[in-house]
């Protein structure tokens, strides 16, 4: 097997098996096996492309708990979103957003996770709902981080496993649906990554499954313990990827 579809493999079944358990991930787990390998834009379109089918997986395998008003808000801001992180993107010092953003979610997440009980956040209602989706929005159009934001959000809000894991899969959806779209329209994705799509597919149907399968079978407690756990690399890994170059003094 060639080198590079090797690597495809393991990328893709690893965060196929993150996303079939917490709902979100795909792209950055994907992306920490991929970026020593692929082509920065090679892989963030197969990362697209392996999220958004990793979700429609979900959405037929994890059915419980979806509520379309829970849910609008935070799309609705997405769809807002996205655009503007888009015309960001160039104008933006993204090392230094994420440098930010990764040693936040590295304090704030250990933080929660050994905190017994946490206070729900209850105000702000569907206004502040749709702004968690909005910062997903923007985030994804920064690089493909849609579910940080508003994963952290329905944590905060002290949502049960269900609605927490409904919101979180329908949104990245709905953001990776746009997203790749806007890839095909725009030539980011082209005929000569077909062959290697045609490898992501297969290599994360079987794990997503089984990621998803153990989802069902774990309590609250051990999925707050996972989301924030994944919360927490998700840090680290954007935290490694910015700090370089903002050390450097680079673009």
């Amino acid at each position: 097997m060639d080198a590079t579809v090797l690597i495809v493999v393991v990328g893709a079944a690893l965060a196929g098996f993150v996303q079939g358990l917490s709902g979100f991930g795909f792209g950055l787990t994907a992306m920490s096996v991929w970026a020593w390998a692929l082509e920065p834009r090679l892989a963030a379109a197969l990362a697209v492309f392996g999220g958004m089918c990793g979700q429609l997986i979900a959405v037929f395998s994890v059915r419980r708990g979806f509520d379309l008003k829970r849910l609008a808000p935070f799309v609705l801001g997405g769809l807002a979103g996205l655009p503007i992180g888009l015309w960001l993107l160039p104008r933006l010092d993204v090392p230094l957003f994420k440098t930010v953003l990764g040693a936040f979610l590295l304090v704030v997440c250990p933080l929660m996770l050994v905190a017994e009980r946490l206070p729900k956040v209850t105000h702000g209602g569907r206004i502040a709902d749709a702004a968690a989706g909005a910062a997903g929005g923007v985030m994804g159009g920064l690089g493909g981080f849609t579910g940080v934001v508003p994963t952290l959000w329905c944590t905060l809000r002290g949502y049960e496993k269900d609605a927490q894991r409904s919101i979180i899969q329908n949104f990245n959806l709905s953001m990776l649906c746009v997203t790749f779209a806007s890839y095909l329209a725009t030539g980011i994705l082209h005929a000569s990554q077909l062959p290697l799509l045609a490898v992501v597919l297969p290599a994360m149907v079987v794990p997503s499954l089984l990621g998803a399968r153990l989802y069902a079978r774990i309590s609250q407690e051990a999925f707050r313990r996972v989301v924030l756990g994944l919360l927490a690399a998700s840090g680290a890994a954007l935290l490694v990827s910015g700090a370089p170059a903002v050390l450097a003094g680079g673009p």
